[in-house]
């Protein structure tokens, strides 16, 4: 009870205090029975102590002042407390906890500030049985209670901010950034879970960039790492204390705006920054924990306020602006009344109890005393539930971190009147995700742009040394005059229209450079690979094994192969053509049935059949076989079959008509078919086959059609005639040196069509592939180049250009090749015609030759002999008649 007396008299002391008005700093610290200890940042001297540090132990003694206004006692005792401060020495902050519970009946600690610290302290506090409270330790590993089984902490975890992180970068459709984190257990700790929360969300970390807190600088060459980067998003992992002197170290080596959009985890004073900078550090961004209030939020307004009062009372120098109090000093307040409810509600419930809630057991020394109600205490910790000044507080059996109440906000470095500040401009928390900050217009970005970063290395203003190789209608290469009359090269076609479209979107200087023509594709490949090109662009294939040496990138155009032939000569003349849908042999078995069923039937039909008799044997013999002609041809005879067995035979007859018919009309269209279309091959599945001998197939090497030949077609065997150019090919078909040779479709289509007229494409195409942009591996710019290409090709951009360049046509129609049949498929059915019936005259003349003997000889003698007369027609107007004279030769006619 002496203890009891002495808190209460010190509690009217302070009351009388309060009444009087006349205190101007903070209660001295009494020797209660139950006491709290904090640990609080340490400054090296007044004026170098944060806003951080001053509103945390502000808020920290707040909340105990609090407890004894509301008359708040543990077993008649009102809570006091202790403090300690720490830099971040783990050993030294855990003797000061050791020597402070070892002289005081401490019940619970607030803090530590740092992760580092917190582990150890976490650990000693497990030993002792009583809870950790920290307001400002984030290190994830820090949340697994079975590890640390006293330990609970008010400030959002580095896995709470991770998760936010990951989804500002899902709103912002960035992929990938750079972490810059100090090398100590909070940076090494939040690079941890970034990396293992970003991997989830497919964001790739391109460079981790360590701050060395020992010597207070980069590792290594911070320019060199960023510029290197393919990201431009840089996330500062690091505390507030070494944040001003990195972004120092990045304003001199040139790497924040407007290249690099900086994301700091804490916002700081920007007045030391001289103005020069300024335009530098607009749209640098934070992410930093906020109690509910600032997200709307609901919080307990009536204890905050409460809270502000106490501090006001007794420091009124040190209150800020309401608003302007630092989100972990109220995480300190929340910590240290949860330990204040805790304590109360623990106490409360083992009353009954013949021992002391507060007894420990064990001597003073600090690693010996353990707490007897530990259990009870920590069970009470963990079904805690209040709403506090910075929102819910909750905990469970589960995890270390608050169950809910953990909010965020995205702060914006942005030009105000004559300076710079911090604006809020988003909002977040776990359910609801990232919202627009109520009070904010906009977002000022790097550059002082309205545009979102993109979040990569941007093509604009970088100088490309672009090789372009001549392929026509890719590259057009023509000399003209210009204006000063001096000759120069131009360059037309699809790819520098491609180029100029590039750089009137994407803004990069091009400095387009002709390879020289001795250089094949492969080795513009192995050119940029080795940096004499920056970039590579036409009608270059994606490879495989091209893609071992460079990198390339979204497709330009799509591409297949092509087989490109002279145009087939005019088909020559086959007079026995219209007899090839059969083989001789299957001609003469029909000739053989025809006159086999000539024979019968005459044998069968001759005594019955009036059209066979009276007729001599030959006669007999030849109306048989015409019978069985046209029967077989399904023409049919003039008389028909008399008897039975000839009837029977003219079934037989009609059998083979159906059939012979049928299979001689299909095979003579199958054979006109192939003849109209007729060409060494019909396609690439011919020339594997062998049709064409592989020395007269010409390959360009070192084109993609050089590879195909070799994977598919001789399996490695270089059996081909070897080309060195497309002109080269062009004149080798020509003048027949090959038969065939590959090329890109789009190229083979264009030449055929305007240029090269009597060359023509075989086939379907083959080896369907795609056209990239040559650019070296793990280029900066990729991603840049690859997005404003695939916006060409989704405005349409790229087919208008396809369409342009492609589909153009000068060669005549005429050269067309005609879907009709021609004289020489024919011709020799029509000479077949001609024969029989000259065979057929001398037949009738044979029949008729008596005739023929005595009437040619007259008709020729009257030919000469006979006068030649005139006949006139004269109208007779008066009887209306029309009379017909004769009259003499005129020779006899006289006047």
């Amino acid at each position: 009870m002496k203890g009891s007396r002495k808190d209460i008299s010190w509690f009217l002391l302070h009351i009388m205090c309060n009444f009087t008005n006349i205190s101007a700093s903070w209660p001295p610290i009494s020797n209660s029975r139950v006491q709290l200890f904090g640990l609080f940042d340490k400054a090296e001297n007044a004026s170098e102590i944060t806003e951080f540090t001053l509103h945390s132990r502000a808020m920290f003694k707040a909340a105990i002042l609090l407890s004894q206004q509301y008359n708040i006692t543990i077993e008649g005792y009102f809570i006091t407390w202790q403090m300690s401060s720490t830099d971040g020495n783990t050993m030294v902050a855990l003797g000061d906890t050791c020597r402070t519970i070892s002289s005081f009946d401490i019940f619970g600690i607030i803090g530590p500030v740092f992760s580092q610290e917190a582990h150890q302290i976490a650990d000693f506090a497990n030993l002792s049985g009583i809870p950790v409270v920290s307001y400002s330790a984030t290190d994830f590993v820090l949340s697994d209670r079975n590890s640390y089984p006293t330990f609970y902490r008010t400030s959002p975890s580095d896995n709470t901010l991770a998760l936010a992180l990951a989804t500002l970068f899902i709103r912002y459709n960035w992929t990938s950034c750079i972490i810059i984190y100090q090398n100590d257990a909070y940076g090494i700790g939040g690079t941890k879970i970034l990396s293992e929360t970003f991997l989830k969300y497919n964001i790739e970390i391109t460079n981790l960039i360590v701050f060395d807190i020992v010597t207070l600088s980069i590792q290594g060459n911070l320019k060199s790492f960023l510029s290197n980067s393919a990201s431009r998003i840089v996330i500062l992992w690091s505390v507030l204390t070494y944040i001003e002197q990195i972004l120092r170290s990045a304003l001199q080596a040139d790497v924040l705006g407007p290249r690099f959009t900086w994301i700091l985890t804490s916002s700081i004073s920007l007045d030391s920054f001289d103005r020069i900078y300024h335009s530098k550090l607009i749209g640098i961004l934070t992410v930093e924990p906020v109690p509910g209030s600032i997200v709307d939020a609901p919080i307990n307004t009536t204890l905050l306020n409460a809270a502000y009062q106490v501090w006001k009372q007794y420091d009124p120098d040190s209150f800020p602006v309401t608003t302007r109090v630092n989100p972990y000093a109220l995480f300190a307040f929340d910590a240290t009344w949860a330990l204040i409810q805790a304590l109360q509600g623990f106490c409360s419930s083992i009353k009954s109890s013949s021992s002391s809630c507060l007894s420990y057991n064990g001597p003073s020394f600090c690693f010996d005393r353990r707490l007897v109600y530990s259990n009870s205490l920590l069970n009470t910790m963990n079904l805690l539930h209040f709403l506090g000044v910075s929102g819910l507080i909750q905990f469970d059996m589960n995890v270390t971190d608050r169950s809910n109440g953990s909010y965020y906000y995205v702060q914006n470095v942005q030009h105000t009147s004559d300076h710079i500040s911090f604006t809020p401009v988003l909002k977040y928390d776990t359910s609801n995700g990232w919202k627009t900050y109520p009070k904010t217009q906009v977002t000022i970005w790097p550059g002082n742009s309205l545009n979102p970063s993109t979040g990569r290395a941007m093509l604009a203003g970088v100088t490309l040394r672009i090789g372009v190789i001549e392929s026509i209608p890719f590259t057009i290469v023509t000399n003209v005059v210009d204006s000063s009359g001096q000759n120069v090269t131009k360059l037309t076609g699809y790819v520098p229209d491609l180029l100029e479209y590039l750089h009137n979107r994407i803004g990069f200087v091009a400095d387009v450079q002709l390879v020289p023509s001795s250089l094949s594709y492969s080795g513009l490949v192995e050119a940029v690979a080795n940096g004499d090109y920056d970039i590579a662009v036409g009608d270059i294939t994606v490879t495989s094994a091209r893609r071992e040496l460079a990198a390339f990138s979204n497709s330009i155009s799509d591409n297949s192969m092509r087989i490109l032939m002279r145009k087939t000569a005019t088909v020559p003349v086959d007079l026995l053509s219209y007899l090839k849908p059969f083989s001789p042999n299957l001609w003469l078995l029909v000739l053989g049935a025809m006159v086999f069923a000539s024979v019968i039937l005459c044998i069968f039909e001759r005594k019955d059949n009036e059209a066979l008799q009276n007729r001599s044997i030959i006669s007999s013999a030849a109306m048989s076989l015409w019978f069985a002609f046209g029967t077989l041809v399904g023409y049919g005879a003039d008389f028909h079959a008399q008897t039975a067995a000839g009837r029977l035979v003219s079934v037989g007859l009609y059998m083979l008509s159906l059939v012979l018919v049928a299979s001689y009309t299909a095979n003579l269209a199958s054979d006109l078919t192939i003849l109209k279309t007729k060409d060494l091959i019909d396609g690439i599945d011919d020339m594997k086959n062998g049709k064409i001998p592989f020395n007269r197939i010409g390959i360009r090497v070192g084109t993609a059609g050089e590879d195909y030949y070799l994977r598919e077609i001789s399996s490695g065997n270089r059996n081909f005639y070897s080309l060195k150019s497309r002109q080269e090919m062009y004149d080798a078909l020509l003048a027949g040196i090959i038969d065939a040779s590959f090329m890109d479709s789009g190229t083979a289509e264009y030449v055929t069509n305007n240029i090269y007229c009597n060359l023509t494409l075989i086939g379907e195409d083959f080896d369907k592939s795609a056209f990239g942009i040559v650019t070296p591996k793990q280029w900066l710019y990729a991603k840049d180049l690859d997005v404003n290409i695939l916006s060409l090709r989704e405005t349409g951009i790229l087919d208008s250009l396809k369409k342009k360049w492609f589909e153009a046509k000068l060669c005549p129609t005429a050269n067309e090749p005609s879907t009709a049949l021609g004289l020489e498929s024919l011709s020799g059915l029509f000479l077949t015609f001609v024969i029989i019936c000259v065979m057929s005259l001398g037949v009738f003349v044979w029949y008729n030759r008596d005739t023929v003997q005595n009437y040619l000889p007259n008709m020729l003698a009257r030919k000469i002999l006979l006068p030649r007369t005139e006949t006139y027609i004269v109208n007779f107007s008066i009887n209306n008649q029309t009379s017909t004279l004769s009259s003499p030769p005129r020779s006899q006619i006289h006047m």
